[in-house]
């Protein structure tokens, strides 16, 4: 899609919903209409609460196995914007949130974007051998370790600080 028909898209939206409320209204009638609309947001609600949990169950499930939780994060965002499309009044924009929550729809759009998107993991759990290092068997490189006594370390203030108490206190 050219991003110049996006801008497109968002003005005639609005129109396309309101066309769709008068065609569904002559046809079943306006409390019928209405109605839809509002069971509409419902269904939204509840399936964003039920499909959600299990997708930040996978995501948990990809992380812990030490894999990039990618494609489950974006399936996870398609259901927050499908939740989205349905509490928005409008039948149009009802049927592309119903499309979004079908995980063989969310799987097409993967796809689709896979190609453009770069995921990137720095942490110890996202590496791609799906070893994850536990602190118990894998050491720890650090730096020398110095270990000092009592004796051995004192902290004077330096009367000339600006940040020192006792220069403020004998002035």
């Amino acid at each position: 899609m050219r991003l110049s028909l996006i801008p497109a898209m968002i003005f005639l939206m609005p129109l396309a919903e309101i066309a769709g409320f008068v065609i569904v209204g002559k046809a079943i009638g306006l409390w019928a209409t209405l109605g839809l609309v509002v069971l509409s947001a419902l269904l939204g609600a509840a399936l964003l609460r039920i499909q959600g949990v299990g997708i930040l169950r996978r995501i948990s499930k990809e992380s812990e196995n030490g894999g990039i939780p990618g494609r489950e994060l974006v399936h996870g965002a398609m259901i927050v914007v499908a939740a989205f499309l349905l509490l928005l009044p409008g039948f149009l924009s009802d049927i592309l949130g119903l499309l979004l929550f079908i995980p063989g729809v969310r799987d097409l759009a993967w796809k689709f974007l896979s190609r453009r998107i770069v995921i990137l993991g720095s942490s110890p759990a996202f590496n791609r051998s799906g070893n994850r290092p536990h602190a118990s068997t894998t050491p720890q490189k650090t730096g020398p370790v110095v270990d000092l006594d009592d004796g051995d370390f004192s902290r004077e203030t330096d009367r000339k600080s600006p940040w020192s108490d006792r220069k403020r206190l004998e002035d």
